[in-house]
């Protein structure tokens, strides 16, 4: 039996589904959780839910929702905790109750579908492909062994979602990303691909990004930097994106204060260092990080700066001089190496 089968045979059994993205979802998230959708209406599941906590602030991403119209519904956790046997709840782009997503870390989860790195993945249907550069890239196959029907909208949201996820097959693409495009290539609205690929940039990411660019410490191909306090949490990964280009940068990692929790954007192609696991042991004590090799995040509760948050200015002082000093020592950077 086929993985896809396995899926469509397990989806028969429900009535209703909540897929739940994590926090503030990108393309991949969005587009995997719209086809899952496609293809539980395929097996006959009338009610059909996507869930996202956090925020949509993104440009791309904003325009993703807006421009396809996703049906897409803010977070109840009571929807997920107090379903009925028939209910089935379903993780895309992430995998494990309580990380980057609001779902209570006990409750029973009945479908995953992921290609990041995870441990003690719990789930009646698992599938789970570090190997890919994208989650949309095992729907896009799901699709079409099910033979589910595809129109414009599906195959633009899975390809502007592999073509996010590898920055246009850039990074982390395989031959299965190459498969799935050439797939739906045919369907693809390239019009509402423009659109959705080039949006307006907001000032406040603007600001951030410029601050990452003033705020920069580089030692020999490590940069690490800082956006402050922003309103904007995906202005970190687009200045992290931006100073990765620096010329001989292998590793950039950016972080700042969105609200009341340090986000901790992190991109390395360099094959000596993974920052999946460097985010993950720096911050697993007060928070959480995570991720690939050579793409990761993290974020850091401001409850552990509790006796600084009267002073914003001195509170900034604190963040930016613990967290560097964790990725310091993560990275091996001793103070006079510094730059």
């Amino acid at each position: 039996m086929s993985t896809a089968v396995e899926l469509q045979e397990l989806l028969a059994d429900g009535d209703e589904i909540n897929i739940v993205c994590h926090d503030n979802p990108d393309p991949d998230c969005l587009a995997s959780a719209l086809a899952l959708g496609r293809i539980a209406a395929d097996a006959g599941i009338d009610e059909r839910h996507i869930l996202y906590s956090g925020t949509i602030t993104h440009q791309q991403n904003r325009a993703f929702v807006n421009l396809l119209d996703i049906d897409i519904q803010s977070f109840d956790p009571a929807a997920v905790e107090e379903r009925p046997p028939n209910s089935l709840l379903a993780f895309v782009d992430h995998s494990i109750p309580g990380e980057n997503n609001q779902v209570s870390p006990d409750t029973p989860v009945d479908i995953v579908i992921d290609h990041h790195p995870a441990e003690e993945v719990e789930a009646r249907f698992v599938d789970r492909r570090e190997e890919l550069g994208a989650a949309a890239t095992i729907l896009t196959e799901y699709v079409r062994t099910l033979d589910i029907e595809m129109d414009s909208t599906l195959a633009t949201a899975l390809m502007i979602a592999i073509r996010s996820d590898t920055l246009d097959f850039l990074r982390g693409a395989t031959q299965a990303e190459y498969g799935a495009a050439g797939f739906l290539d045919e369907h693809v609205d390239d019009e509402m691909v423009r659109q959705i690929s080039s949006p307006s940039v907001s000032g406040a990411t603007l600001d951030a990004i410029s601050t990452a660019i003033d705020n920069r410490m580089t030692q020999g191909a490590i940069l690490i930097s800082h956006v402050g306090r922003t309103s904007e949490r995906d202005s970190l990964p687009q200045a992290v994106d931006y100073l990765a280009r620096l010329e001989g940068v292998q590793t950039a990692i950016v972080f700042g204060i969105v609200e009341d929790t340090i986000h901790v954007s992190a991109r390395s192609p360099d094959p000596r260092v993974h920052v999946g696991n460097l985010l993950r042991d720096a911050f697993e004590d007060v928070g959480s990080g995570g991720g690939h090799h050579d793409v990761a995040g993290g974020q850091i509760p401001l409850g552990i700066f509790a006796d600084y948050t009267s002073d914003d200015e001195q509170l900034l002082d604190i963040v930016e001089r613990v967290i560097t000093d964790r990725l310091s020592v993560e990275l091996n950077i001793s103070e006079d190496e510094e730059a």
